[in-house]
């Protein structure tokens, strides 16, 4: 294990899915054990400004107590009881998810806890659903494209100790792991792979998002726009429906579609255009008008990032900026 490896692919993996702005604040939420021990250790490393949270659920007496005191002692970790005798492992998990919702928090899920969560869910529900990189309360979880094996080997490389849960073979995902999955390896040595390309398959579109779109067709509105999952907004302006992304802070360089835009000043966000957005301090001429001038087809607009400043319009890549914002951005175009 090249621990300097690891990192780097954790580090392309929070680019990718945009997971944590560079350089700024992330609370891990710990176990002690070396997922997210690995986790703390390796966005430390990469240079975020790295707290720790520890939830004590106190259902395993000393054990318990042995690895709060682990994690305040090794990881730094601020520790909160929350007792959880008697409720189910989604009901401890929304549990610990209650706690810091005022911070952007980390877990340590990887690609193994992926695969056993697609296996319960396929044999519980009929759906081959993962988790996500990003739950809806902005809980993230970097570590999806690393092995459970990896984490540990981290861990190891860097001379880090890490604990481990006695109580994990008497859950759900302790059956799979020490039992189903086993055999399933016997049947085929790339069952875990072969598993996690469940999620590459055409996506089931989940019922609240069917809801919502039709809603979005239906709609006597002229104009409308709703959020849907993964930073994604279904616009439709009249008998014109679109996908786009959710605005994105511009804090570092940043992918939209064709472009790549780097920040040269504090306070910018990219998103979309909409239907009446005008140039800032450009005789209030519409953004539309300005594609129209720039021979800028229909096709590519609705992709067409624009760099917003409060509420005002900018920069339009590649088209026009407003005066004053000259030097905004670097916005270069692949070809």
């Amino acid at each position: 294990m090249e621990p300097a490896a690891l990192r780097a692919r954790i580090a392309d993996e929070i680019r990718r899915r945009e997971l944590i702005p560079a350089g700024s604040e992330v609370t891990c939420l710990v176990s002690g054990g070396p997922d997210s021990t690995c986790l703390w250790h390796a966005l430390t490393a990469l240079g975020y400004r790295v707290s720790a949270l520890h939830v004590n659920h106190r259902r395993r007496g000393q054990e318990s107590e042995d690895d709060a005191r682990f994690c305040a002692e090794q990881l730094g970790a601020a520790v909160v009881e929350a007792r959880g005798s008697g409720l189910s492992e989604a009901k401890l998990r929304e549990l610990r998810y209650s706690f810091a919702r005022d911070r952007l928090r980390a877990t340590g899920h990887t690609a193994s806890d992926q695969v056993e969560t697609i296996l319960y869910r396929l044999v519980s529900s009929g759906r081959p659903t993962g988790i996500r990189a990003r739950r809806d309360d902005g809980v993230v979880r970097p570590l999806l494209t690393v092995w459970r094996e990896e984490t540990e080997a981290y861990c190891v490389a860097e001379g880090i100790t890490f604990r481990q849960d006695s109580s994990n073979a008497d859950t759900a995902r302790g059956l799979i792991r020490n039992e189903i999955l086993p055999l399933l390896r016997r049947l085929h040595p790339g069952t875990d792979r072969n598993i996690l390309a469940a999620l590459e398959g055409p996506a089931l579109v989940p019922l609240p998002v069917q809801r919502a779109l039709a809603d979005l067709l239906a709609s006597p509105e002229g104009s409308k726009r709703i959020d849907l999952v993964d930073g994604k907004v279904a616009v439709r302006e009249y008998s014109h429906v679109w996908l786009e992304r959710r605005p994105v802070r511009l804090i570092e360089p940043l992918e939209w579609g064709a472009w790549r835009i780097e920040p040269r000043m504090p306070g910018l966000v990219v998103r979309g255009w909409r239907a009446g957005d005008r140039l800032c301090n450009h005789e209030s001429k519409k953004v539309q008008d300005l594609f129209v001038d720039a021979k800028i087809p229909r096709s590519e607009r609705e992709a067409w990032p624009l760099v917003v400043r409060g509420d005002d319009v900018v920069v339009v890549p590649g088209v026009a900026t407003a005066p004053g914002y000259e030097e905004a951005v670097i916005a270069t175009r692949s070809a």
